[in-house]
């Protein structure tokens, strides 16, 4: 239930900066950089993958059963 939480606020934190940047763009304003947000964004990304794996390896999670 833990990874859940963390995952879904992770993500809440993704959303969060994508609009951030998206502000930015939309006031092109020079002096704040649009990329220190998606380069948070990208980071959050690659966190979330990471965490999901290592649940995954350890057993914490577990996925769905194959259809077949």
């Amino acid at each position: 239930m833990a990874i859940k939480i963390i995952v879904s606020g992770l993500l809440v934190f993704m959303v969060y900066n994508l609009c951030r940047a998206m502000m930015i763009m939309l006031k092109n304003d020079p002096n704040v950089p649009m990329s220190k947000f998606i380069g948070r964004r990208v980071l959050v990304s690659v966190i979330i993958v990471a965490l999901l794996l290592l649940a995954l390896a350890t057993g914490v999670i577990t996925p769905n059963p194959r259809p077949y």
